[in-house]
Formats: C-alpha cells, structure tokens, sequence
C-alpha cells in the first residue's frame, strides 16, 4: 500500500510573515474533492498550523478547468461531493465548507473565486494552497497577473519538484502523502477497504451511497 513516505523536517514558512491583526488570514483549499481524503486533511492542517491563520476553506469546484468542459464528467453528484467534505471535516473547528465556485456555477476558474470572496470579505487576506506541481504550470491560469495581486500563493510539498516559481510563493513543508482521489476511487471499484485513506466517516458515506462501484 503505497500510502505515505517520508515525513519532511518542519521549517518556517520563508518568507515570515508580519500580519495585520485587523485583518483575517484564511487559507485555501480547492478542487473537484472526489472524493476528499486523508492527504487533503493533513495539508490543510500543516498549513493552517504553520502560517497561523484563522481558519482553511474547502471550496469544491462546479467544473474544473484543468480536466476540460466536454471531457469532464463527475463521478458523483455535486451534493455527495459537498456531503463528503461535510463529513471529512466536522470535527475540526478550524476547517469550513465554502460554496462559491458551485454557486458561481460553471467551470471554476481561481480568478473569479478569489475575487467573489474578497467581495463578500475585503478585510481578509487569501493564502491559496497549491501543490509543487500546480506551482509550476501557475502561468496557464486564467488572469495569472491579477490573481497573484489578489492572494498569496502557498506551496507544499509534492515528491520530485523543486522549491521554484516565477511567481511569489510562499514554501509550507509537510508530510509527503502519496494518496490520490483516483486510487480512491480505483480500490472502491476493487472492493478494497479505505481504511487511512479517507476520514472514516467519509468511508462509510461512499459506502452506504455505493459511490464509485462503477
């Protein structure tokens, strides 16, 4: 079971922050989440700890670019992905459910998510968690220029890259958790336990929705 490797030494996040109490720093956290996992959970929580913010978002995607319009077909409804996500982090308090990208309706692009928030919350700074690889394609997003004005790109760890980009980044090292969404899904179809995988909760919710047998 290639689940885990290595746990990376914890550093400070370079460069150091100087916050502005007056304003909330909140983190990021998006994708299709299809389903949310344990390697997700522990990224979410190592930056949380290590940038001292207020608190992370889970914000699921309507429709994600990367993956192609016509191409991208859901492997379960938008509200089993949300409920998922609902059970993968009820018990951490510093953890929300946020609804933008599927109420925005769509395909997902990070510009438009991270401007309908600064919107609703101008008195909040966005720290938008990406993994090594995202980091290196950063310049294909839609409204890269105006985005990196927006918010502060985080980047963490991911197996065989370099810490390199030509955009601000700020570097969080956490525990190399070899888990995918994919494999998730491929051991559901196999009949195979997703014990350690995904929060417990979130196990039985696949398995009582007979999610991904298909």
């Amino acid at each position: 079971m290639n689940t885990a490797g290595a746990v990376l030494t914890r550093t400070k996040v370079q460069p150091q922050l100087d916050f502005n109490f007056k304003k909330k720093h909140v983190g990021i956290l998006s994708g299709s989440f299809n389903p949310i996992h344990n390697g997700h959970l522990m990224i979410a929580q190592q930056v949380f700890e290590q940038l001292n913010l207020d608190k992370i978002l889970f914000i699921p995607s309507k429709v994600p670019p990367h993956r192609g319009v016509s191409r991208y077909i859901p492997k379960v409804s938008v509200d089993d992905r949300i409920n998922m996500i609902k059970y993968g982090i009820r018990d951490n308090p510093n953890f929300q459910l946020d609804m933008t990208d599927i109420d925005l309706g769509g395909v997902s692009y990070t510009y438009e998510t991270i401007k309908r928030l600064k919107e609703r919350n101008p008195n909040t700074e966005y720290y938008l968690i990406v993994g090594y690889d995202i980091v290196e394609s950063l310049s294909k997003w839609s409204h890269i220029d105006e985005l990196v004005k927006e918010v502060h790109f985080v980047g963490v760890c991911r197996k065989g890259y370099e810490k390199k980009s030509q955009y601000p980044t700020m570097w969080v090292n956490t525990p190399v958790i070899e888990i995918s969404s994919t494999v998730i899904r491929q051991r559901v179809r196999e009949g195979k336990s997703l014990k350690y995988y995904v929060p417990d909760d979130v196990a039985w919710y696949i398995k009582d929705k007979g999610i991904y047998k298909k």
